[in-house]
C-alpha cells in the first residue's frame, strides 16, 4: 500500500505528547486530504465512490522526500461520470420531495477512485474520518463517521477493500456495480448491500445459456481481479456441472505487461473453440480487443458479462459483432436526461472534474477564462451538451445508472425510517451509521416501477436481459434485448428467449462449437486419453445395443434395436399363424385329409354289406378311418398362437390318435395272419382273436399311450414359451415340451407299435394275393416309419415356426400314407370295379378268362 495513505493516529496518553507534540487527546491526520470531486453540504451526508478515471498516477519513491498526493489520471470514463451525476440527481429529487425526508437536506461527497486500491482505501478513510486535519476528543478518540452510508464502488475489488474497512465501523455500503458473489458473505462483509445482482446468478445464467445452445467446447478469459477471478471460478464450476468443456481459461489485467496480453491474444487466435466467454471489466476488455484487432482471429461467438457487453464504447469493435450476454434491465429515469444537459460553463468551473469533462468533450479550455494557459482554444460559451454523442449523454439504455439511482433512494428510505415519524422529521438528530445499516435491511419500496429490497445477504432479486449485438439498417451496432433471465422463476424456467438472435456470421442459425461431433446412432463415445470429456472418438455399439450418444445400452430381452440403433423396439413374435400362406396350406391339407377320410367312411358305410368291406374287418376299418380323421384334425391344434391349453392338447391328441390308428392297423395285420392260420386243418386260432379280442387289443394299446400322456401332463406339461435364444432379433412363440422324456416316450411308443406292425405285415406279405391285405399295410408302415425317422432330425434342426410345420407335415404325410395305401385300392374297386367286389373274386376262384 502506498506510503502516502491517510493514516489515523490513535492518541495514547503516554505516547501522544512525545510523538504528536500536541496536547493529550489530540489526533492528527497524516498526509494530505483528498478533496471530493463533487460535493454538496446537507443535514446528512451520503458518500459516493466511482471509477471516473482509468489510472492512478504512480511515482518512484526515494524515501527522501514526502510523496506527492495520490492522483487519478488517464482518460475519463464518461459512463462513470454519468453514474456520479445520477447520484446528484437522485439527491436533488429527494431534497425536493415532500414525501421522502421532508424538510431534510441531503448532501453528498463524491470521489473518483480510478479503480485503484490505494486510492480506494484513502477515500474510504476520508469518508469514515472526514477532512479535518486535527481532531480533539478528551473522552475517546472516536466520533461518528463523516458519511452515514456510501454509494459505490464501481468494481468488486474496490468494493471488497472498502467493505472490509466499513464493516469494522458499521458503515453501510450500497454498491451499484460490484457483482462478485464473495460479497454476499456477511461474515466478511457484514455492512455490504448492492442493487445489482450477484455474479452467482449471472454465472448460472451464462452456463444455462451455453448449454441451451449446445456449445460444449468453449474458451474463457477473465479480468485478473476479484471480479474476474471469482466470477470465472463460479462459471467454470457451473459449466462443469452442465457438461461443458473449456479449451483454455486465461486471465489478464490492464496493468500487467503487454507480453501477457499478447500471449492471451495468441491463445485465442489458435483455439478451436468457436465460442468464448469473457468475464472482464470494460477497461480490460478494451485492451484485449484492441490487441486482437491487430491480427483478428477467426470469427467466433463472444459471450460477455454485464460489465462490458452493454458498454456503448465497446460497440465500435466489429470483432464482437453478434456478441451476447446478460445485462441489467433497461430503465427510464424521468427528468434525468434534462438534468445531464442542464450544466453551464459557470457550474462546471466549480469542480475540476466537470471542468475536465467539459474541456475533453468540446476540445476547448475553460481555464483560459481564468488566466490559465493551455494549448486548446478558449471555450466561447456556445458549447451545447445536447450536441454531444458520448456515454455521458447516452440515456437510451440506463442500466447501471438505475442501480446508482436505486442505491441512493435505498439509503434515503433508510434515513427516513430513522429520523421521520408521524409528527415529522428531525434534522438535528445525531444518527449513528449502524442505525442506517439496520434500517437498510428492512428497506422495501418501489420507485418508477422498480422494486427495491435486499435479502439476508444484502442482494436484490436477480433479473437480467439477454442482449445481442446486431447491425441496424444504418450500419450501426446496437444492443438488442432478445431474452430474459429471472432467478425468481421455478428451476428450469428462468431463461427464456423473446426475439431472433443474429449470430457472429450474420445468420440466424446457431453456431456450432464442439470438440467432437455428436456420435451417430449406433455408436458410443470413447474418451481420448489426456483430453477433456467433450473430446472423444465414436465406436460402434455391440449387437443388440442402442446408443444415447454417450454410451451403449443393451435392450431388454424382449426388445431389439431399430435400424438407427437409437431406440429399442419390441421384438416381433413369430409363430405359425392362420393368416400366413404356410399355415393356410397346412390347414387346408389337414381339412382335406379329414374330408377324404370321411368320404371313404361314407363309401364303406354305403357298401358295408359288400364282400370287400366285410372281408377286411369292417369294424377295425371304420375305427381306423375314425382315428385317421382325428389324426388329420389334430394337426390344426399346432396352428395359431400357442396357449396353455393348445400346447397340452396338440401333443397329447397327436399321440393318442396315432396310437389308436396304429393299433387298428396292427389289429388288421394280426387278423390277416390269424385268418390264414385258421384255414389250416384243425386250427381254431380265430377263437383267440375274434372281434372281442380285437377291440380289447386296440383299447389296451391305446390305454398305454393315454397313461403316458396323463403322466406327462401331470408331472411337467407343455406350456407356451418365448424362445429368444434361437433368433436374436425376434421371439419364437412355441410350446415348450415341459418334459422331453414325456414327448419322446409318446413318439417312441408310436414308433414301437409302427415297427411291430411293419414286421408282422412284412411276414404276411406272401399269403395268397386275393386274400392278403398285408402288402398294403406293409407298404403303408414303410411310409409311416420313413416319415417319422426323417422327422426327428428335421424337427431338431428346423428353426422357429418351421419346427411346428415339420411336425404337422409329418402327421399329414403319415396319415395320407396310411389312408392311400390301405383304403385307396378298396375304394377304387368299390367305385370303379364293382365287378371285382365279389366273394369269388376275393377268394381267387374267378377264372383268368373272366378277368
Amino acid at each position: 500500500m502506498h506510503v502516502n495513505l491517510v493514516l489515523t493516529v490513535v492518541c495514547i496518553t503516554r505516547l501522544c505528547p512525545a510523538v504528536c507534540g500536541v496536547n493529550l487527546g489530540t489526533c492528527i491526520l497524516q498526509g494530505d486530504p483528498q478533496p471530493p470531486a463533487l460535493f454538496k453540504d446537507g443535514d446528512f451526508i451520503i458518500g459516493g465512490s466511482f471509477a471516473i478515471h482509468d489510472y492512478m498516477r504512480t511515482e518512484k519513491h526515494t524515501y527522501t522526500r514526502r510523496p506527492k498526493p495520490l492522483e487519478c489520471i488517464g482518460s475519463m470514463n464518461f459512463r462513470d461520470l454519468r453514474f456520479a451525476r445520477v447520484l446528484q440527481f437522485a439527491i436533488q429529487e429527494i431534497n425536493n420531495s415532500s414525501d421522502l425526508l421532508p424538510g431534510i437536506t441531503l448532501g453528498y461527497h463524491i470521489y473518483d477512485t480510478c479503480a485503484s486500491v490505494p486510492m480506494v482505501m484513502k477515500v474510504a478513510f476520508q469518508l469514515a474520518n472526514g477532512l479535518d486535519l486535527v481532531f480533539n476528543d478528551t473522552d475517546s478518540c472516536a466520533k461518528s463517521a463523516a458519511v452515514l452510508a456510501l454509494v459505490g464502488e464501481s468494481g468488486s475489488t474496490a468494493a471488497i477493500s472498502t467493505s472490509r474497512l466499513f464493516g469494522s465501523f458499521g458503515i453501510p455500503q450500497v454498491s451499484h456495480y460490484a457483482t462478485c458473489a464473495c460479497l454476499s458473505d456477511k461474515r466478511q462483509y457484514p455492512t455490504f448491500f448492492r442493487t445489482i445482482p450477484s455474479d452467482h446468478h449471472q454465472v448460472a445464467a451464462l452456463a444455462q445459456m451455453v448449454k441451451h445452445f449446445g456449445w460444449t467446447w468453449i474458451g474463457t478469459v477473465c479480468s485478473d481481479s476479484d471480479y474476474g477471478n471469482n466470477g470465472m471460478a463460479s462459471f467454470l464450476k457451473a459449466a462443469e456441472e452442465e457438461g461443458i468443456c473449456v479449451e483454455y481459461s486465461e486471465a489478464y489485467y490492464r496493468t500487467q505487461p503487454r507480453s501477457k496480453l499478447k500471449r492471451v491474444a495468441d491463445v485465442i487466435r489458435r483455439s478451436t473453440a468457436r465460442v468464448i466467454v469473457a468475464f472482464m471489466s470494460v477497461s480490460d476488455m478494451r485492451f484485449l480487443l484492441e490487441e486482437l484487432s491487430q491480427q483478428p482471429p477467426p470469427p467466433m461467438q463472444w459471450i460477455g458479462s454485464e460489465a462490458w457487453v452493454t458498454d456503448p464504447q465497446m460497440l465500435q469493435f466489429n470483432l464482437c459483432i453478434g456478441a451476447m450476454g446478460f445485462a441489467i434491465p433497461r430503465s427510464v429515469i424521468p427528468g434525468f436526461r434534462n438534468f445531464l444537459f442542464d450544466l453551464s460553463s459557470e457550474q462546471v468551473l466549480k469542480f475540476p472534474l466537470l471542468t475536465e469533462f467539459w474541456e475533453s468533450s468540446f476540445s476547448c479550455s475553460l481555464k483560459q477564462q481564468t488566466g490559465s494557459f493551455t494549448a486548446m482554444p478558449a471555450c466561447n460559451g456556445t458549447e451545447d451538451l445536447r450536441a454531444l454523442q458520448n456515454p455521458y449523454t447516452d440515456t437510451s439504455q440506463l442500466r447501471i445508472t438505475n442501480m446508482v439511482y436505486k442505491a441512493t433512494y435505498a439509503i434515503a428510505h433508510a434515513l427516513h425510517g430513522i429520523v421521520c415519524n408521524e409528527k415529522g422529521c428531525g434534522k438535528n438528530l445525531k444518527i449513528d451509521s449502524r442505525k442506517v445499516f439496520d434500517q437498510l435491511k428492512q428497506v422495501n419500496f418501489t420507485k418508477n416501477n422498480y422494486y427495491v429490497s435486499f435479502d439476508s445477504n444484502g442482494d436484490p432479486v436477480a433479473t437480467y436481459e439477454l442482449v445481442n449485438w446486431q447491425f441496424q439498417g444504418d450500419g450501426s451496432v446496437h444492443c438488442v434485448t432478445v431474452g430474459q433471465y429471472d432467478a425468481s422463476q421455478p428451476k428450469g424456467q428462468e431463461f427464456s428467449l423473446s426475439r431472433t438472435i443474429i449470430w457472429y456470421d450474420g445468420s440466424e442459425k446457431v453456431p456450432v462449437s464442439v470438440c467432437s461431433e455428436s456420435c451417430p446412432p449406433g455408436t458410443r463415445k470413447a474418451m481420448k486419453k489426456g483430453r477433456p470429456v467433450c473430446c472423444y472418438d465414436c465406436i460402434n455399439c455391440a449387437e443388440g445395443e442402442i446408443s444415447n450418444e454417450t454410451d451403449c445400452y443393451k435392450c431388454l430381452p424382449e426388445y431389439w434395436p431399430n435400424n438407427k440403433k437409437n431406440k429399442c423396439l419390441p421384438k416381433p413374435v413369430e409363430f405359425l399363424s392362420w393368416n400366413e400362406i404356410l399355415g393356410i396350406i397346412l390347414a387346408a391339407s389337414s381339412i382335406a385329409g379329414s374330408l377324404v377320410a370321411l368320404s371313404i367312411t361314407l363309401v364303406f358305410y354305403k357298401n358295408r354289406a359288400s364282400p370287400i368291406v366285410r372281408a377286411n374287418n369292417s369294424e377295425l376299418s371304420f375305427l381306423l378311418l375314425f382315428s385317421l380323421t382325428l389324426c388329420f384334425l389334430c394337426s390344426l391344434t399346432f396352428i395359431g398362437r400357442p396357449t396353455e391349453w393348445s400346447c397340452m392338447l396338440r401333443h397329447t391328441a397327436f399321440g393318442i390318435t396315432f396310437v389308436l390308428c396304429i393299433s387298428c392297423v396292427l389289429g388288421k395285420t394280426i387278423v390277416v395272419l390269424m385268418a390264414f392260420k385258421a384255414t389250416l386243418p384243425g386250427s381254431n386260432v380265430m377263437k383267440w382273436f375274434g372281434p372281442h379280442q380285437q377291440r380289447l387289443s386296440v383299447f389296451s394299446l391305446t390305454l398305454v399311450q393315454v397313461l403316458i400322456c396323463v403322466l406327462w401332463l401331470t408331472i411337467s406339461p407343455p406350456f407356451p414359451y418365448n424362445n429368444m435364444q434361437h433368433y436374436k432379433e425376434k421371439i419364437i412363440l412355441e410350446c415348450s415340451l415341459g418334459s422331453a422324456i414325456g414327448f419322446w416316450a409318446v413318439l417312441g411308443y408310436i414308433g414301437l407299435l409302427a415297427f411291430f406292425c411293419f414286421i408282422l405285415a412284412f411276414l404276411a406279405r406272401k399269403l395268397p394275393d386275393k386274400f392278403n391285405e398285408a402288402k398294403f399295410i406293409s407298404f403303408s408302415m414303410l411310409i409311416f416309419c420313413a416319415v417319422w425317422i426323417t422327422f426327428v432330425p428335421a424337427y431338431v434342426s428346423s428353426p422357429g415356426k418351421f419346427t411346428v410345420a415339420v411336425e404337422i407335415f409329418a402327421i399329414l404325410a403319415s396319415s395320407f400314407g396310411l389312408i392311400l395305401c390301405i383304403f385307396a385300392p378298396k375304394c377304387f374297386i368299390i367305385v370303379f370295379r364293382p365287378d371285382q367286389n365279389t366273394k369269388k373274386h376275393l377268394m381267387g376262384k374267378v377264372s383268368t378268362k373272366v378277368h
